[in-house]
């Protein structure tokens, strides 16, 4: 993948990114949504963790079909969460904090209510018809109409929907409701860096989340998909429409914009990629198109994101792809990024540690050592600082408000009403449904988790446990989940040549139980070891580190040569 010399440094790379999810952060306005003001509110809580830099998720206007990620306008806000003279209060807030902001950049597709597909269904001869990818109907032997393709929605179903008006369909690769936008018409393109990427640079933003950045361009001619579902009629398009060439001369574009207005982050979604290769065409600072890039290969092991085929999961496996993305910056000019959560997966603690009440604390600050000591920009979600959990097995199916999970239910209970299998599907979607981690910000004991005083409540459910997991209740204990996130992003500062951006090495491949790695930079290295069972573990120290006490450990009383149930360490040498 070839080398580099010297790598530059720019001030993202030792970023720690606090990422909000505004529904749920903090509703200051008593409507049972979370608001623009709330973030304001918190920014001296978020920057007490260690945190230098806020990701928040759409605010933008939408009819919120996808909680935001269908956007009407890119130029207004959802009043919902406020008003533009709020983000800017927002953004200057931050800055006065030496803090910077950055937005989810979503263009992929639009929601169906922007103007630009209104007119572009109005009539086949509108000037807009080109922006959005229309295709006439097909029509099988019996003369029934038919989807121009095969391909499968992210959400369930076919990814094209028939328009009476203009007796077309459009493609949408997510909802009916956000129709893809066409990006081989150069007028479209210049339309939305204007509106979505330059409106906001002019406003002092310091950079993008880019959404579902690798499947912009589409193989023009649509053809069909690979039969790789043979159970169902729509199948994953993803060979035509994902890493396109196209793809990445349009992040290109957007790079030349953001550069001049200084150095911004971009960091965009890998979604399914697991090839470093095609990884570093993306994120090689030669390039030009992207800073770096989320890999979900990890963090969905054992399933794809929004599809329901879910299995167990090993240690080793989670070393491996964990692994496999520290290292892929050695030697090369790309650069990586950390996340065990995000509003996508369900909780860390939950699905990679323990949530019982007992491992609860022990764990998360497991997870917590495992993250601060990773190579790459760190990315903590909100809540994850508290360890906050996936909801209870004991909720309904009603309390998952998420579109991909009440798709993914509707369809298993359409097509059977056999007990077993809509229990294995309500099984599946509390395991990984996305609206584990869009439960409300837990801020205290206080009715809702103190996240709202609206009378009806929160717009969704607060988790039970807010009783026992809150930032009040953390706040002012040294043995909390909270003071062990401060102290490790203290360390991760100290040592940044080390964790940030040090080499990797996996000591125990094999291991079951355990995940032992060394980081290294110019005459430093520091040991990590994490037992991920409820079971003491044996351990063995190198021979470089013996004799040291441990920097820092996630339980008070340690011993030698065995690890204690859900215990981390860190050495340095």
């Amino acid at each position: 993948m070839g080398s580099l010399a010297t790598i530059a440094k720019p001030w993202w790379k030792d970023a720690v990114v606090y990422q909000v999810w505004p529904a749920s952060f903090k509703d200051t306005n008593q409507d049972g949504v979370g608001d623009i003001r709330g973030v304001i509110e918190s920014l001296d809580h978020i920057q007490s963790i260690g945190a230098d830099t806020v990701w928040m998720c759409p605010i933008y206007a939408s009819p919120r079909i996808d909680f935001g990620y269908d956007i009407s306008d890119y130029e207004a806000i959802d009043p919902n969460f406020g008003t533009m003279a709020d983000v800017d209060d927002l953004m200057q807030e931050c800055h006065n904090r030496g803090m910077k902001f950055i937005m989810d950049l979503v263009i992929n597709h639009t929601s169906d209510q922007h103007k630009w597909f209104q007119e572009s269904r109005s009539s086949k001869t509108n000037p807009k018809r080109d922006w959005y990818i229309w295709r006439p109907a097909k029509y099988d032997e019996k003369g029934q109409r038919l989807p121009p393709n095969n391909w499968r929605s992210n959400f369930v179903g076919s990814a094209w929907t028939w328009d009476e008006t203009t007796q077309e369909y459009y493609l949408h690769l997510f909802a009916p409701e956000q129709p893809d936008l066409n990006w081989d018409n150069l007028k479209m393109r210049k339309a939305v860096y204007d509106s979505a990427v330059r409106f906001w640079l002019e406003k002092g933003i310091d950079g993008f989340r880019i959404d579902t950045m690798t499947i912009y361009s589409k193989n023009p001619a649509l053809p069909d998909a690979p039969i790789t579902d043979p159970t169902s009629e729509w199948q994953s398009g993803r060979k035509w429409y994902g890493d396109q060439p196209k793809v990445f001369e349009i992040l290109k574009e957007i790079t030349a914009i953001t550069s001049q207005y200084g150095e911004k982050m971009t960091v965009g979604e890998f979604g399914a990629l697991k090839n470093l290769n095609v990884a570093l065409d993306y994120v090689g600072a030669s390039n030009r198109c992207v800073g770096m890039g989320f890999q979900f290969e990890t963090v969905c092991v054992g399933y794809a994101l929004n599809h329901w085929h879910i299995r167990n999961f090993s240690l080793q496996e989670f070393k491996q792809t964990f692994g496999k993305w520290q290292q892929f910056v050695e030697e090369t000019d790309g650069w990586t990024c950390a996340f065990l959560e995000n509003h996508d997966i369900a909780r860390s603690v939950s699905r990679f540690g323990n949530d019982s009440p007992r491992y609860r604390a022990t764990s998360a600050k497991m997870l917590a050592i495992l993250l601060a000591t990773s190579t790459g920009t760190l990315f903590l979600y909100q809540g994850q600082e508290i360890g906050m959990t996936n909801v209870p097995a004991t909720w309904p199916i009603e309390e998952y408000l998420d579109i991909s999970s009440q798709n993914y239910w509707k369809s298993v209970k359409t097509a059977t009403d056999d007990k077993a299998v809509l229990d294995g599907a309500l099984a599946n979607i509390r395991k990984v449904a996305r609206d584990h981690a869009r439960t409300p910000m837990q801020w205290s004991d206080k009715p809702h988790g103190g996240f709202t005083t609206c009378g009806k409540g929160p717009w969704m459910r607060t988790n039970d446990n807010y009783v026992d997991i809150s930032v009040e209740k953390q706040a002012h204990d040294p043995d909390s989940v909270l003071s062990f996130w401060k102290q490790m992003l203290a360390l991760r500062k100290q040592y940044s040549d080390i964790f940030v951006h040090g080499t990797w090495r996996t000591m125990d491949v094999e291991n079951p139980a355990t995940m032992t790695f060394v980081k290294q930079a110019e005459g430093e290295k520091a040991l990590v070891v994490l037992n991920f069972t409820d079971q003491p573990q044996p351990v063995k120290i190198p021979e470089d580190f013996r004799g040291s006490k441990p920097l820092i450990t996630n339980l008070n009383q340690w011993y030698p040569e065995t690890l204690s149930a859900y215990e981390g360490r860190v050495y340095v040498a």
